[in-house]
Protein backbone atom coordinates (compact mmCIF):
# COMPACT_ATOMS: atom_id res chain seq x y z
CA UNK A 1 0.00 0.00 0.00
CA UNK A 2 1.46 3.35 -1.03
CA UNK A 3 1.83 6.09 1.52
CA UNK A 4 -0.70 8.91 1.20
CA UNK A 5 0.56 12.09 -0.40
CA UNK A 6 0.80 15.11 1.91
CA UNK A 7 1.51 18.79 1.29
CA UNK A 8 4.83 18.39 3.09
CA UNK A 9 5.89 15.92 0.39
CA UNK A 10 5.68 18.77 -2.15
CA UNK A 11 4.48 16.52 -4.98
CA UNK A 12 4.59 19.55 -7.28
CA UNK A 13 8.38 19.36 -7.42
CA UNK A 14 8.16 16.20 -9.54
CA UNK A 15 6.50 18.23 -12.29
CA UNK A 16 8.91 21.17 -12.41
CA UNK A 17 10.69 21.69 -15.70
CA UNK A 18 14.22 20.31 -15.59
CA UNK A 19 15.82 23.77 -15.43
CA UNK A 20 13.62 25.01 -12.57
CA UNK A 21 15.14 24.51 -9.10
CA UNK A 22 13.16 23.49 -6.04
CA UNK A 23 14.95 26.25 -4.14
CA UNK A 24 16.75 29.31 -5.46
CA UNK A 25 20.16 30.56 -4.37
CA UNK A 26 19.00 34.18 -4.26
CA UNK A 27 21.39 37.01 -4.98
CA UNK A 28 20.95 39.87 -2.54
CA UNK A 29 20.15 42.58 -5.05
CA UNK A 30 17.45 45.21 -4.91
CA UNK A 31 15.48 46.11 -8.05
CA UNK A 32 17.72 49.18 -8.40
CA UNK A 33 20.78 46.96 -8.42
CA UNK A 34 19.13 44.66 -10.96
CA UNK A 35 18.66 47.66 -13.26
CA UNK A 36 22.30 48.65 -12.80
CA UNK A 37 23.37 45.10 -13.63
CA UNK A 38 21.24 44.98 -16.80
CA UNK A 39 22.61 48.37 -17.88
CA UNK A 40 26.17 47.10 -17.36
CA UNK A 41 25.51 43.89 -19.32
CA UNK A 42 23.32 45.31 -22.09
CA UNK A 43 23.92 49.09 -22.27
CA UNK A 44 22.72 49.47 -25.88
CA UNK A 45 19.85 46.95 -25.72
CA UNK A 46 16.34 48.39 -25.92
CA UNK A 47 14.84 48.59 -22.43
CA UNK A 48 11.63 50.52 -23.13
CA UNK A 49 9.75 51.31 -26.31
CA UNK A 50 6.76 53.63 -26.55
CA UNK A 51 5.13 54.14 -29.92
CA UNK A 52 8.53 53.37 -31.49
CA UNK A 53 10.51 55.76 -29.26
CA UNK A 54 13.23 53.61 -27.70
CA UNK A 55 15.25 53.99 -24.51
CA UNK A 56 18.19 51.62 -24.09
CA UNK A 57 19.38 50.32 -20.73
CA UNK A 58 22.16 52.86 -20.34
CA UNK A 59 19.75 55.72 -21.12
CA UNK A 60 17.18 54.30 -18.71
CA UNK A 61 19.72 54.16 -15.89
CA UNK A 62 20.79 57.73 -16.66
CA UNK A 63 17.18 58.94 -16.47
CA UNK A 64 16.60 57.07 -13.21
CA UNK A 65 19.71 58.60 -11.63
CA UNK A 66 18.70 62.08 -12.76
CA UNK A 67 15.23 61.73 -11.31
CA UNK A 68 16.58 60.22 -8.08
CA UNK A 69 18.68 63.36 -7.61
CA UNK A 70 15.62 65.43 -8.50
CA UNK A 71 13.46 63.77 -5.84
CA UNK A 72 16.12 64.33 -3.21
CA UNK A 73 16.38 67.98 -4.23
CA UNK A 74 12.61 68.31 -3.79
CA UNK A 75 12.94 67.07 -0.22
CA UNK A 76 12.07 63.39 -0.55
CA UNK A 77 13.97 61.28 1.99
CA UNK A 78 14.28 57.60 2.81
CA UNK A 79 10.97 56.30 4.14
CA UNK A 80 8.87 59.06 2.53
CA UNK A 81 5.95 57.96 0.37
CA UNK A 82 5.92 58.84 -3.33
CA UNK A 83 2.68 58.35 -5.25
CA UNK A 84 2.76 57.54 -8.96
CA UNK A 85 -0.48 58.00 -10.90
CA UNK A 86 0.44 57.04 -14.46
CA UNK A 87 -0.37 54.54 -17.21
CA UNK A 88 2.42 52.50 -18.84
CA UNK A 89 4.70 55.33 -19.96
CA UNK A 90 8.47 55.79 -19.83
CA UNK A 91 8.23 58.28 -16.88
CA UNK A 92 6.27 55.67 -14.89
CA UNK A 93 9.18 53.22 -15.03
CA UNK A 94 11.77 55.94 -14.37
CA UNK A 95 9.89 57.43 -11.42
CA UNK A 96 9.34 54.02 -9.84
CA UNK A 97 13.01 53.04 -9.94
CA UNK A 98 14.22 56.49 -8.91
CA UNK A 99 12.00 56.50 -5.82
CA UNK A 100 13.16 53.01 -4.82
CA UNK A 101 16.77 54.06 -5.37
CA UNK A 102 16.63 56.80 -2.73
CA UNK A 103 14.83 54.53 -0.25
CA UNK A 104 11.40 56.13 -0.68
CA UNK A 105 8.26 54.02 -0.46
CA UNK A 106 6.40 53.85 -3.77
CA UNK A 107 2.61 53.99 -3.96
CA UNK A 108 1.33 52.93 -7.40
CA UNK A 109 -2.14 54.39 -8.01
CA UNK A 110 -4.72 53.53 -10.62
CA UNK A 111 -5.47 56.48 -12.97
CA UNK A 112 -9.01 55.11 -13.38
CA UNK A 113 -9.80 55.68 -9.70
CA UNK A 114 -12.21 58.38 -8.61
CA UNK A 115 -11.10 61.30 -6.43
CA UNK A 116 -12.49 59.80 -3.18
CA UNK A 117 -10.61 56.55 -3.84
CA UNK A 118 -7.36 58.41 -4.56
CA UNK A 119 -7.82 60.71 -1.58
CA UNK A 120 -7.99 57.67 0.71
CA UNK A 121 -4.84 56.13 -0.75
CA UNK A 122 -2.85 59.38 -0.73
CA UNK A 123 -3.75 60.01 2.91
CA UNK A 124 -3.46 56.44 4.15
CA UNK A 125 0.03 56.18 2.62
CA UNK A 126 1.01 59.65 3.86
CA UNK A 127 2.28 60.53 0.38
CA UNK A 128 4.15 63.83 0.10
CA UNK A 129 4.80 63.99 -3.65
CA UNK A 130 2.85 62.88 -6.73
CA UNK A 131 3.95 62.07 -10.28
CA UNK A 132 1.04 62.11 -12.72
CA UNK A 133 -0.24 62.97 -16.20
CA UNK A 134 -1.15 66.42 -17.54
CA UNK A 135 -4.63 65.07 -18.32
CA UNK A 136 -5.22 64.51 -14.59
CA UNK A 137 -3.64 67.69 -13.30
CA UNK A 138 -6.76 69.81 -12.87
CA UNK A 139 -8.27 67.12 -10.62
CA UNK A 140 -5.03 66.46 -8.74
CA UNK A 141 -4.34 70.12 -7.99
CA UNK A 142 -7.87 70.41 -6.58
CA UNK A 143 -7.42 67.22 -4.57
CA UNK A 144 -4.03 68.23 -3.17
CA UNK A 145 -5.51 70.43 -0.42
CA UNK A 146 -7.24 67.36 1.06
CA UNK A 147 -3.95 65.45 1.34
CA UNK A 148 -0.38 65.91 2.58
CA UNK A 149 0.94 66.06 -0.98
CA UNK A 150 2.93 69.26 -1.38
CA UNK A 151 4.49 68.87 -4.82
CA UNK A 152 3.18 67.45 -8.09
CA UNK A 153 5.24 66.55 -11.14
CA UNK A 154 3.41 66.01 -14.43
CA UNK A 155 4.37 64.40 -17.70
CA UNK A 156 2.59 64.10 -21.03
CA UNK A 157 1.92 61.26 -23.46
CA UNK A 158 3.82 63.36 -25.99
CA UNK A 159 7.01 63.71 -23.93
CA UNK A 160 8.63 60.70 -25.60
CA UNK A 161 7.58 60.09 -29.19
CA UNK A 162 9.57 59.27 -32.34
CA UNK A 163 9.78 61.59 -35.34
CA UNK A 164 7.42 62.64 -36.94
CA UNK A 165 4.90 61.85 -34.18
CA UNK A 166 6.79 64.21 -31.86
CA UNK A 167 6.17 67.06 -34.34
CA UNK A 168 2.54 66.25 -35.03
CA UNK A 169 1.50 65.56 -31.42
CA UNK A 170 1.29 69.20 -30.22
CA UNK A 171 -0.88 70.06 -33.23
CA UNK A 172 -3.58 67.44 -32.61
CA UNK A 173 -3.21 66.29 -28.99
CA UNK A 174 -5.64 68.66 -27.29
CA UNK A 175 -8.32 68.17 -29.94
CA UNK A 176 -8.09 64.40 -29.49
CA UNK A 177 -8.03 64.60 -25.70
CA UNK A 178 -4.44 63.35 -25.46
CA UNK A 179 -3.00 66.40 -23.70
CA UNK A 180 -4.14 69.22 -21.44
CA UNK A 181 -2.80 72.65 -20.62
CA UNK A 182 -1.54 72.98 -17.04
CA UNK A 183 -1.91 76.31 -15.25
CA UNK A 184 1.36 77.39 -13.56
CA UNK A 185 0.88 76.75 -9.86
CA UNK A 186 3.14 76.72 -6.82
CA UNK A 187 4.59 73.31 -6.17
CA UNK A 188 3.78 72.03 -9.67
CA UNK A 189 6.62 70.97 -11.98
CA UNK A 190 6.98 69.71 -15.55
CA UNK A 191 8.73 66.34 -15.86
CA UNK A 192 11.11 67.11 -18.73
CA UNK A 193 12.05 70.53 -17.34
CA UNK A 194 13.06 68.94 -14.05
CA UNK A 195 14.89 65.96 -15.50
CA UNK A 196 17.38 67.99 -17.52
CA UNK A 197 18.39 70.05 -14.47
CA UNK A 198 19.99 67.19 -12.54
CA UNK A 199 23.15 65.17 -12.87
CA UNK A 200 23.23 61.49 -13.77
CA UNK A 201 25.88 60.93 -11.09
CA UNK A 202 24.08 59.41 -8.13
CA UNK A 203 25.60 58.75 -4.74
CA UNK A 204 24.44 55.32 -3.59
CA UNK A 205 22.35 55.29 -0.42
CA UNK A 206 22.76 52.75 2.42
CA UNK A 207 19.83 50.34 2.29
CA UNK A 208 18.61 46.91 3.29
CA UNK A 209 16.45 44.41 1.44
CA UNK A 210 14.32 44.31 4.57
CA UNK A 211 13.36 47.99 4.14
CA UNK A 212 9.83 48.72 2.92
CA UNK A 213 9.70 49.44 -0.81
CA UNK A 214 5.99 49.79 -1.58
CA UNK A 215 2.48 50.25 -0.32
CA UNK A 216 0.52 48.39 -3.00
CA UNK A 217 -3.20 49.00 -2.54
CA UNK A 218 -5.76 46.27 -2.91
CA UNK A 219 -9.52 46.26 -2.56
CA UNK A 220 -10.90 45.20 0.81
CA UNK A 221 -13.99 43.24 1.71
CA UNK A 222 -14.81 46.03 4.16
CA UNK A 223 -15.03 48.46 1.25
CA UNK A 224 -11.78 50.26 2.10
CA UNK A 225 -8.63 49.57 0.09
CA UNK A 226 -5.68 48.34 2.14
CA UNK A 227 -2.02 49.18 1.67
CA UNK A 228 -0.05 45.94 1.29
CA UNK A 229 3.46 46.49 2.64
CA UNK A 230 6.08 44.96 0.34
CA UNK A 231 9.80 44.98 1.10
CA UNK A 232 12.70 45.25 -1.32
CA UNK A 233 13.28 41.56 -0.62
CA UNK A 234 9.69 40.67 -1.58
CA UNK A 235 10.10 42.45 -4.92
CA UNK A 236 13.60 41.17 -5.68
CA UNK A 237 12.94 37.56 -4.74
CA UNK A 238 9.69 37.53 -6.73
CA UNK A 239 11.53 38.58 -9.92
CA UNK A 240 14.12 35.87 -9.26
CA UNK A 241 11.35 33.29 -8.79
CA UNK A 242 9.75 34.33 -12.08
CA UNK A 243 13.11 34.42 -13.87
CA UNK A 244 13.84 30.87 -12.67
CA UNK A 245 10.39 29.62 -13.71
CA UNK A 246 10.65 31.01 -17.25
CA UNK A 247 14.35 30.15 -17.66
CA UNK A 248 13.88 27.46 -20.33
CA UNK A 249 11.60 29.73 -22.35
CA UNK A 250 14.06 32.62 -22.19
CA UNK A 251 17.24 30.64 -22.79
CA UNK A 252 18.18 33.03 -25.60
CA UNK A 253 18.16 35.97 -23.19
CA UNK A 254 17.03 38.78 -25.50
CA UNK A 255 13.24 38.57 -25.22
CA UNK A 256 10.72 41.34 -25.84
CA UNK A 257 7.89 41.84 -23.35
CA UNK A 258 4.42 42.97 -24.40
CA UNK A 259 3.97 45.56 -21.64
CA UNK A 260 0.18 45.64 -21.66
CA UNK A 261 -0.59 44.76 -18.03
CA UNK A 262 -0.89 48.04 -16.10
CA UNK A 263 2.23 48.68 -14.03
CA UNK A 264 0.07 50.23 -11.30
CA UNK A 265 -1.39 46.74 -10.78
CA UNK A 266 0.86 44.29 -8.96
CA UNK A 267 0.49 41.68 -11.72
CA UNK A 268 1.89 44.05 -14.35
CA UNK A 269 4.41 45.47 -11.91
CA UNK A 270 6.14 42.16 -11.18
CA UNK A 271 5.42 40.08 -14.28
CA UNK A 272 6.06 42.75 -16.88
CA UNK A 273 8.01 45.77 -15.65
CA UNK A 274 10.21 44.21 -12.96
CA UNK A 275 10.78 40.86 -14.67
CA UNK A 276 11.82 42.50 -17.95
CA UNK A 277 14.38 44.77 -16.28
CA UNK A 278 15.73 42.01 -14.07
CA UNK A 279 16.22 39.75 -17.13
CA UNK A 280 17.49 42.52 -19.40
CA UNK A 281 14.57 42.22 -21.83
CA UNK A 282 12.95 44.93 -23.90
CA UNK A 283 9.47 46.11 -22.97
CA UNK A 284 6.84 47.47 -25.37
CA UNK A 285 4.78 49.94 -23.31
CA UNK A 286 1.06 50.04 -23.99
CA UNK A 287 -0.84 52.59 -21.85
CA UNK A 288 -4.24 51.67 -23.30
CA UNK A 289 -4.38 47.87 -23.67
CA UNK A 290 -7.43 47.64 -25.88
CA UNK A 291 -7.64 44.96 -28.62
CA UNK A 292 -6.74 47.27 -31.51
CA UNK A 293 -3.74 48.73 -29.66
CA UNK A 294 -2.51 45.29 -28.60
CA UNK A 295 -2.72 43.88 -32.11
CA UNK A 296 -1.01 46.95 -33.59
CA UNK A 297 1.86 46.60 -31.12
CA UNK A 298 2.27 42.92 -32.00
CA UNK A 299 2.34 43.73 -35.73
CA UNK A 300 4.87 46.53 -35.36
CA UNK A 301 7.18 45.40 -32.58
CA UNK A 302 7.01 41.57 -32.55
CA UNK A 303 7.02 40.82 -28.81
CA UNK A 304 8.01 37.32 -27.72
CA UNK A 305 6.41 37.14 -24.27
CA UNK A 306 2.87 38.24 -23.42
CA UNK A 307 1.58 38.30 -19.83
CA UNK A 308 -2.09 39.28 -20.13
CA UNK A 309 -5.46 38.91 -18.44
CA UNK A 310 -8.27 36.84 -20.03
CA UNK A 311 -10.18 39.89 -21.31
CA UNK A 312 -7.14 40.87 -23.39
CA UNK A 313 -6.82 37.44 -25.02
CA UNK A 314 -10.57 37.35 -25.70
CA UNK A 315 -10.64 40.94 -27.00
CA UNK A 316 -7.86 40.29 -29.52
CA UNK A 317 -9.40 37.06 -30.80
CA UNK A 318 -12.75 38.82 -31.37
CA UNK A 319 -11.27 41.90 -33.05
CA UNK A 320 -11.31 42.13 -36.88
CA UNK A 321 -7.62 43.13 -36.93
CA UNK A 322 -6.70 39.62 -35.78
CA UNK A 323 -6.98 38.53 -39.43
CA UNK A 324 -4.14 40.84 -40.50
CA UNK A 325 -1.92 40.23 -37.48
CA UNK A 326 0.87 37.67 -37.41
CA UNK A 327 1.06 36.45 -33.81
CA UNK A 328 3.87 33.95 -34.31
CA UNK A 329 6.55 36.18 -32.76
CA UNK A 330 4.95 35.33 -29.38
CA UNK A 331 6.75 32.33 -27.89
CA UNK A 332 5.06 32.32 -24.50
CA UNK A 333 2.01 33.74 -22.73
CA UNK A 334 1.13 34.05 -19.06
CA UNK A 335 -2.47 34.54 -17.96
CA UNK A 336 -3.73 35.45 -14.51
CA UNK A 337 -6.44 37.24 -12.49
CA UNK A 338 -9.31 35.02 -13.70
CA UNK A 339 -9.88 31.61 -15.31
CA UNK A 340 -9.23 31.47 -19.05
CA UNK A 341 -11.83 29.57 -21.13
CA UNK A 342 -10.51 26.40 -22.75
CA UNK A 343 -11.65 27.55 -26.20
CA UNK A 344 -9.62 30.75 -25.87
CA UNK A 345 -6.50 28.86 -24.84
CA UNK A 346 -6.81 26.55 -27.84
CA UNK A 347 -7.54 29.29 -30.39
CA UNK A 348 -4.81 31.65 -29.21
CA UNK A 349 -2.28 28.84 -29.03
CA UNK A 350 -3.14 27.83 -32.61
CA UNK A 351 -2.57 31.38 -33.86
CA UNK A 352 0.74 31.85 -32.03
CA UNK A 353 2.14 28.34 -31.82
CA UNK A 354 2.91 29.14 -28.17
CA UNK A 355 1.66 27.99 -24.79
CA UNK A 356 -0.60 30.04 -22.51
CA UNK A 357 0.51 29.25 -18.98
CA UNK A 358 -2.12 30.09 -16.37
CA UNK A 359 -1.11 31.19 -12.90
CA UNK A 360 -2.36 32.64 -9.66
CA UNK A 361 -1.45 35.24 -7.11
CA UNK A 362 -2.55 37.99 -4.75
CA UNK A 363 -1.41 41.52 -4.06
CA UNK A 364 -0.37 40.16 -0.67
CA UNK A 365 2.13 37.83 -2.38
CA UNK A 366 3.76 40.30 -4.82
CA UNK A 367 1.65 38.63 -6.51
CA UNK A 368 2.60 35.26 -8.06
CA UNK A 369 2.48 32.01 -6.09
CA UNK A 370 1.51 29.41 -8.73
CA UNK A 371 2.14 28.90 -12.46
CA UNK A 372 1.64 26.04 -14.88
CA UNK A 373 4.89 24.85 -16.50
CA UNK A 374 5.76 26.53 -19.80
CA UNK A 375 7.27 23.30 -21.15
CA UNK A 376 5.75 20.34 -19.37
CA UNK A 377 2.40 19.17 -18.08
CA UNK A 378 0.00 22.10 -18.21
CA UNK A 379 -3.39 21.30 -16.70
CA UNK A 380 -6.20 23.42 -18.10
CA UNK A 381 -8.36 24.75 -15.30
CA UNK A 382 -5.49 24.52 -12.82
CA UNK A 383 -3.55 27.49 -11.46
CA UNK A 384 -0.47 25.26 -11.72
CA UNK A 385 2.33 24.48 -9.32
CA UNK A 386 3.76 26.55 -6.46
CA UNK A 387 6.84 28.58 -7.40
CA UNK A 388 10.25 27.61 -5.96
CA UNK A 389 10.46 28.17 -2.19
CA UNK A 390 6.68 28.52 -1.99
CA UNK A 391 4.93 26.20 0.47
CA UNK A 392 1.20 25.61 0.17
CA UNK A 393 -1.45 23.78 2.18
CA UNK A 394 -5.21 23.37 2.09
CA UNK A 395 -6.80 23.82 5.53
CA UNK A 396 -10.30 23.59 6.95
CA UNK A 397 -12.60 26.58 6.48
CA UNK A 398 -13.74 26.73 10.09
CA UNK A 399 -10.48 27.11 12.04
CA UNK A 400 -7.79 27.28 9.36
CA UNK A 401 -5.67 24.94 11.49
CA UNK A 402 -6.60 21.44 10.36
CA UNK A 403 -4.97 20.19 7.15
CA UNK A 404 -7.47 18.89 4.60
CA UNK A 405 -6.66 15.63 2.77
CA UNK A 406 -5.23 15.90 -0.74
CA UNK A 407 -8.07 16.23 -3.24
CA UNK A 408 -10.47 17.75 -0.72
CA UNK A 409 -11.60 21.37 -0.68
CA UNK A 410 -10.52 23.99 1.86
CA UNK A 411 -8.76 27.33 2.19
CA UNK A 412 -5.46 27.81 0.38
CA UNK A 413 -2.66 29.11 2.60
CA UNK A 414 0.80 30.08 1.37
CA UNK A 415 4.27 30.65 2.80
CA UNK A 416 7.21 32.04 0.84
CA UNK A 417 9.64 34.95 0.34
CA UNK A 418 7.11 36.86 -1.76
CA UNK A 419 4.53 37.09 1.07
CA UNK A 420 3.87 40.65 2.30
CA UNK A 421 5.01 42.22 5.56
CA UNK A 422 1.43 43.11 6.49
CA UNK A 423 -1.25 45.75 5.91
CA UNK A 424 -0.39 49.40 6.51
CA UNK A 425 -2.04 50.77 9.68
CA UNK A 426 -4.16 47.61 10.06
CA UNK A 427 -2.65 45.35 12.73
CA UNK A 428 -5.87 43.39 13.35
CA UNK A 429 -6.37 42.55 9.68
CA UNK A 430 -2.68 41.70 9.39
CA UNK A 431 -2.96 39.28 12.30
CA UNK A 432 -6.01 37.67 10.73
CA UNK A 433 -4.35 37.22 7.32
CA UNK A 434 -0.80 36.34 8.42
CA UNK A 435 -0.74 33.51 10.96
CA UNK A 436 2.46 31.77 12.02
CA UNK A 437 4.15 32.81 8.79
CA UNK A 438 1.30 31.61 6.56
CA UNK A 439 -0.75 33.84 4.28
CA UNK A 440 -4.43 32.94 4.52
CA UNK A 441 -5.71 33.71 1.03
CA UNK A 442 -9.45 33.35 1.59
CA UNK A 443 -9.55 31.38 -1.66
CA UNK A 444 -11.21 27.99 -1.69
CA UNK A 445 -9.03 25.43 -3.44
CA UNK A 446 -7.87 21.83 -3.73
CA UNK A 447 -4.62 20.08 -4.67
CA UNK A 448 -4.48 16.90 -6.72
CA UNK A 449 -2.01 14.05 -6.12
CA UNK A 450 0.48 15.52 -8.60
CA UNK A 451 0.65 18.83 -6.74
CA UNK A 452 -1.42 20.91 -9.15
CA UNK A 453 -3.75 23.38 -7.46
CA UNK A 454 -7.29 24.32 -8.47
CA UNK A 455 -9.30 27.30 -7.28
CA UNK A 456 -12.84 26.12 -6.54
CA UNK A 457 -14.25 29.48 -5.55
CA UNK A 458 -12.88 32.97 -5.21
CA UNK A 459 -12.76 35.13 -2.14
CA UNK A 460 -16.19 35.69 -0.73
CA UNK A 461 -18.15 38.19 -2.79
CA UNK A 462 -15.25 39.40 -4.98
CA UNK A 463 -15.95 40.23 -8.61
CA UNK A 464 -13.26 40.36 -11.33
CA UNK A 465 -13.99 42.91 -14.05
CA UNK A 466 -11.48 43.11 -16.91
CA UNK A 467 -8.80 41.67 -14.66
CA UNK A 468 -9.43 44.12 -11.79
CA UNK A 469 -10.63 43.01 -8.37
CA UNK A 470 -13.91 44.67 -7.48
CA UNK A 471 -15.49 44.34 -4.05
CA UNK A 472 -19.28 44.74 -4.12
CA UNK A 473 -19.29 46.44 -0.71
CA UNK A 474 -17.49 49.42 -2.34
CA UNK A 475 -20.43 49.88 -4.68
CA UNK A 476 -23.05 49.15 -2.02
CA UNK A 477 -21.72 52.01 0.08
CA UNK A 478 -21.88 54.44 -2.82
CA UNK A 479 -25.46 53.43 -3.60
CA UNK A 480 -26.43 53.99 0.02
CA UNK A 481 -25.38 57.64 -0.42
CA UNK A 482 -28.36 58.14 -2.73
CA UNK A 483 -31.22 59.52 -0.64
CA UNK A 484 -33.81 57.70 -2.74
CA UNK A 485 -32.31 54.27 -2.04
CA UNK A 486 -33.31 52.33 1.05
CA UNK A 487 -31.31 49.15 0.46
CA UNK A 488 -28.75 48.01 -2.09
CA UNK A 489 -26.64 44.95 -2.74
CA UNK A 490 -24.31 44.19 -5.67
CA UNK A 491 -23.08 40.92 -7.12
CA UNK A 492 -20.96 39.81 -10.06
CA UNK A 493 -22.63 38.30 -13.12
CA UNK A 494 -21.00 36.91 -16.29
CA UNK A 495 -19.91 39.25 -19.09
CA UNK A 496 -18.88 37.93 -22.54
CA UNK A 497 -15.57 39.86 -22.74
CA UNK A 498 -14.87 41.41 -19.33
CA UNK A 499 -15.23 38.16 -17.42
CA UNK A 500 -17.71 39.64 -14.98
CA UNK A 501 -19.81 42.75 -14.58
CA UNK A 502 -21.58 44.27 -11.59
CA UNK A 503 -25.33 44.03 -11.12
CA UNK A 504 -27.02 46.12 -8.45
CA UNK A 505 -30.19 45.11 -6.62
CA UNK A 506 -31.96 48.20 -5.27
CA UNK A 507 -34.91 48.83 -2.96
CA UNK A 508 -36.23 52.39 -3.21
CA UNK A 509 -37.64 54.41 -0.34
CA UNK A 510 -41.39 54.76 -0.35
CA UNK A 511 -42.58 57.33 -2.86
CA UNK A 512 -39.18 57.63 -4.56
CA UNK A 513 -38.45 56.88 -8.23
CA UNK A 514 -35.20 56.16 -10.04
CA UNK A 515 -34.33 54.67 -13.41
CA UNK A 516 -31.48 52.26 -14.11
CA UNK A 517 -29.57 55.05 -15.88
CA UNK A 518 -29.99 57.43 -12.94
CA UNK A 519 -28.56 54.85 -10.54
CA UNK A 520 -25.53 54.21 -12.77
CA UNK A 521 -24.99 57.94 -13.39
CA UNK A 522 -25.07 58.56 -9.63
CA UNK A 523 -22.05 56.27 -9.24
CA UNK A 524 -19.97 57.71 -12.09
CA UNK A 525 -18.03 60.37 -10.18
CA UNK A 526 -17.62 58.15 -7.12
CA UNK A 527 -16.19 54.93 -8.58
CA UNK A 528 -13.64 53.82 -11.15
CA UNK A 529 -15.28 53.07 -14.51
CA UNK A 530 -14.74 49.31 -14.29
CA UNK A 531 -16.52 49.23 -10.91
CA UNK A 532 -19.72 50.81 -12.20
CA UNK A 533 -22.83 48.65 -12.13
CA UNK A 534 -23.99 47.82 -15.66
CA UNK A 535 -27.37 46.42 -14.66
CA UNK A 536 -29.83 47.50 -11.99
CA UNK A 537 -32.79 45.46 -10.78
CA UNK A 538 -35.38 47.19 -8.60
CA UNK A 539 -37.00 45.06 -5.90
CA UNK A 540 -39.51 45.53 -3.12
CA UNK A 541 -37.27 43.67 -0.68
CA UNK A 542 -33.93 41.84 -0.53
CA UNK A 543 -33.28 38.42 1.04
CA UNK A 544 -32.06 38.70 4.64
CA UNK A 545 -30.80 36.51 7.46
CA UNK A 546 -32.50 36.16 10.81
CA UNK A 547 -30.51 39.09 12.11
CA UNK A 548 -31.39 41.32 9.16
CA UNK A 549 -28.17 40.94 7.13
CA UNK A 550 -28.69 41.09 3.36
CA UNK A 551 -27.78 37.71 1.89
CA UNK A 552 -25.59 38.37 -1.12
CA UNK A 553 -25.15 34.65 -1.74
CA UNK A 554 -28.93 34.24 -2.07
CA UNK A 555 -29.02 36.96 -4.72
CA UNK A 556 -26.26 35.19 -6.63
CA UNK A 557 -28.21 31.93 -6.46
CA UNK A 558 -31.42 33.63 -7.59
CA UNK A 559 -29.60 35.23 -10.50
CA UNK A 560 -28.12 31.87 -11.47
CA UNK A 561 -31.52 30.19 -11.39
CA UNK A 562 -33.06 33.01 -13.44
CA UNK A 563 -30.43 32.51 -16.15
CA UNK A 564 -31.20 28.79 -16.28
CA UNK A 565 -34.95 29.34 -16.55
Amino acid sequence: MTQAVTYQDKPWLQHYEQAVPASIDYYEQSLSEQLEQSAAKFPKRMALSFQGYEVNYQQLLTMVNRFANCLQNLGVHKGDSVSILLPNLIPCVVAYHAALKIGAIVVMNNPLYSDPELEHQFNDSNSKILITLDLLMKRMVALRSKTKIKKIIYTSIGDYLPFPKSILFPLVAKKKGLAAAVTPTKGVYKWKDLLKKFSANFKKQPSSLNDLAMYQYTGGTTGVSKGVMLSHRNLSYQTQQLDAWFSSFASGGNEVMLGALPFFHVFGLSCSMNLAISAGWGNILIPKPQPAELLEAIRKFHPTFAPLVPTMFIGMLNHPDIEKTDLTSIKGCFSGSAPLPVEVIKEFSQKTGSTISEGFGLTESTPVTHINPMKGKCKIGSIGLPLPDTDCRIVDLETGEREIPVGAVGELIIRGPQVMQGYLNRPEETAETLRDGWLYTGDIARMDEEGYFFIVDRKKDMVICSGFNVYPRDIDEVLFQNHSIEEACCIGIPHPTRGEQVKAFVVLKEGKKLTEKEVIDFCKDKLAVYKLPTQVEFRKELPKSNVGKILRKDLREQELQAKKA
